[in-house]
Parts: structure tokens; C-alpha cells; sequence
């Protein structure tokens, strides 16, 4: 089997707009990567999300990566990622995320396995939490949280403005109404310096909060180390740290966070996540995995956590409508609050090609 192409259809897609961090939403251009090969077996992948259109990729992928990986087997993703990799300096982690995710997409075709199947099947389904936008008032959270534990969720997550009085009022608020029905995680986004990280965490911590999400630059591994001595909190980084897999050797060695993270969209695709998700067991740590900015990219997370055993939740990003896009079912919550694992072969999801048709801009090769 060898690959014959590669190519792009980029589509419209007007996203809700909302603010995480920074506003995302308006209108995207959204990219279905095409792998095709000499054996009619294709993979797709989703390129851009709501906050970085396609077009902030398009080229990268068909000027640097295409070359790569035409006429090579499709299944030989271990040594393609590789050279793919070797790009990372002049490319973008989502854009090899791209090629990688729909090779994994091949894959599981040609094995008629879904790819949790090939990476090692661990579960068939796992606890999702609801992880808000960033809101202006603290009742705004409140009844967005008991909302989801009326529909059988068990974990929420609050994404705050990055002022640490208000953040704080915010936690203390919903604490209070959701008690211990509900597992809550704060996620700061980067937002403080040591000093307010410190303060922020200790109050959580007489919260009984999950996890401390992010307090920190995500390079501050000085600054981590002694957040860490100072509080019993689970801290969660890694998230954006520098250097993809090969970047988190200094922050097991320097005990930096307890649990690991990352995402096939920004740590580069299903290969280097699964390998970190291995090697934070190794080391008897969690990894948690973060949505992947489309509706493909956080199938392909999916996949990811039915394979490992240090996953606790799968992360749904709130509105819904401002992340899911392109698939003709996307994927759902369960009245207990569950996802499921995929079924179908490959990523298992049937991507909505009259929705690409009736919107579609161009195809790129």
C-alpha cells in the first residue's frame, strides 16, 4: 500500500463566538485532510478549529509535510511521524497532528478495528466533564454547573477571567452550591505570577477542588517547582510546555506537576500523545488529555483515553457549539455522564460531507 495524495477542502464554518483565554469564534475556514491511497483505503482529519483557521496551516502541511510522506506505506506511522517531527522547528504541532491523525484514520480501515482497538483497548468508556467558557459574573457559573449535574455529569471545570479575587469569588460560589455532588477542577489559563498562583491554590485547596489547572506561564518550570512544594492540590501543567514529548523530561526529573497534559492537536498527533501518556505511567502519574480544538481532533483524543489507564475524565468544552462542527453525530454525553469508546473502523465517526460540500471554498493539493 502507498500514499497517492494528500490534499485539502477547505470549508466555511461561522463558529459561535465565546472567550476561553481570548475570544475565538467568527468566521473559520475549517480543512478536511484527504490521505489517499493506491488501495482506495483514504484517512481524514479535521485541520483548524474556532479560535486558528485552516488557512494558518493549509501551506505547511502541503509544502512541507505532503513531500514526507507521498508514495510511502500509510502504515508505517511510527517512522513517518518521525520525519514529520523533524519539521517541528518551521511547522506547526497541528499541522502534523493532521497527517498523523489521518494516518491512525487508514490504519484502523484497513484492520476494520476502531483505533483504540490497534493502540490497546483499556475501557469502554470514561466520565466527561463540562469545561466552561471564561463568564462575567459568578452566578453565571453556578447555573451553568447545576445544569450539567442535572443532566447526570459528574465533574465541571471553570475557566476564570485571570484576576485572582474574582476567580476566587467564582469557586467559592459554585463550591457552594454544588457541594460534593460534583467533582470540581480550576483552570487559571497562565493568568498569575507565583505569588497569586499560591494564593489562588491554597483556597482551593480548603475547597477540596480536583486539580489546579495551569496557574502558571506554561515555561515556568522554576515557578511550578515551588508552587508544588507549597500546596497538597494536584497541580495539572504541561499543557503548552515547550518541546512536545521530548519537553517533559525536565518536568518529571524536576517534580514540576503531579500529572501530566497535552492533546493530539497541540502535542502533534495520536503517536507522541499515546507515548506521553505512556510515559506518565511510568512514572506512576496521570495524564490527562485536553480537547483538540475540532470535532476530529477530539475523536482522536477519545481514542487515546479508551487506550490508557491514567486518564480520570474526558474534557467537553463549553458551548458546545463553538467546538463541534463537520460530523454528522458528534460525540456525546451519556445521561450518567459517560462517553463511549468509537465503534467503527478508524476513527469511527462519519464526517458530514454535505455540510463541506454546501460550504466549501476550495481544494488544496
Amino acid at each position: 500500500m502507498k500514499i497517492t495524495d494528500l490534499t485539502i477542502t477547505l470549508h466555511r464554518w461561522d463558529a459561535p463566538e465565546t472567550t476561553y483565554a481570548m475570544p475565538v469564534g467568527g468566521s473559520k475556514q475549517v480543512g478536511v485532510v484527504t490521505i489517499k491511497t493506491d488501495e482506495g483505503v483514504e484517512g481524514h482529519s479535521f485541520l483548524g478549529s474556532a479560535s486558528q483557521g485552516a488557512d494558518e496551516f493549509a501551506a505547511q502541511v502541503l509544502q512541507r509535510l505532503k513531500p514526507l510522506v507521498m508514495g510511502r506505506n500509510p502504515l508505517d506511522i511510527g517512522a513517518i511521524w518521525g520525519d514529520l517531527w523533524s519539521r517541528n522547528r518551521v511547522v506547526d504541532a497541528r499541522s502534523i497532528c493532521a497527517v498523523d491523525v489521518a494516518l491512525w484514520d487508514i490504519a484502523g480501515k484497513v484492520a476494520g478495528l476502531p483505533i483504540h482497538r490497534l493502540l490497546g483497548t483499556y475501557r469502554e468508556k470514561v466520565p466527561a466533564y463540562a469545561s466552561s467558557a471564561a463568564m462575567k459574573h459568578p452566578q453565571e457559573y453556578v447555573d451553568e454547573a447545576l445544569g450539567f449535574r442535572a443532566r447526570g455529569w459528574q465533574a465541571y471545570k471553570i475557566h476564570p477571567n485571570g484576576d485572582p479575587k474574582q476567580d476566587l469569588a467564582i469557586c467559592a460560589a459554585v463550591k457552594e452550591a454544588i457541594g460534593d455532588s460534583m467533582v470540581l477542577m480550576l483552570d487559571s489559563m497562565w493568568a498569575y505570577g507565583y505569588e497569586d498562583a499560591l494564593r489562588v491554590g491554597l483556597a482551593i485547596q480548603e475547597m477540596d477542588y480536583f486539580w489546579y489547572e495551569d496557574p502558571l506561564a506554561e515555561d515556568d518550570i522554576y515557578g511550578y517547582v515551588k508552587l508544588k512544594q507549597k500546596l497538597n492540590i494536584p497541580i495539572l501543567a504541561t499543557e503548552y510546555s515547550p518541546g512536545g514529548l521530548y519537553g517533559y523530561t525536565s518536568w518529571i526529573l524536576e517534580s514540576a506537576t503531579d500529572m501530566l497534559r497535552g492533546d493530539v492537536a497541540v502535542k502533534a498527533g495520536i503517536t507522541p500523545m499515546l507515548r506521553i501518556a505512556h510515559l506518565a505511567e511510568a512514572f506512576r502519574m496521570k495524564c490527562e488529555i485536553h480537547h483538540g480544538g475540532n470535532s476530529l481532533n477530539n475523536v482522536a483524543n477519545l481514542h487515546i483515553t479508551m487506550a490508557i489507564p491514567n486518564c480520570d475524565y474526558f474534557e467537553v468544552l463549553q458551548p458546545d457549539s463553538a467546538q463541534k462542527h463537520g460530523l454528522v453525530q458528534d460525540i456525546a454525553v451519556d445521561g450518567e455522564g459517560y462517553v463511549h469508546a468509537p465503534t467503527g473502523p478508524g476513527l469511527g465517526y462519519e464526517i458530514d460531507w454535505d455540510l463541506i460540500e454546501r460550504n466549501k471554498i476550495a481544494v488544496l493539493s
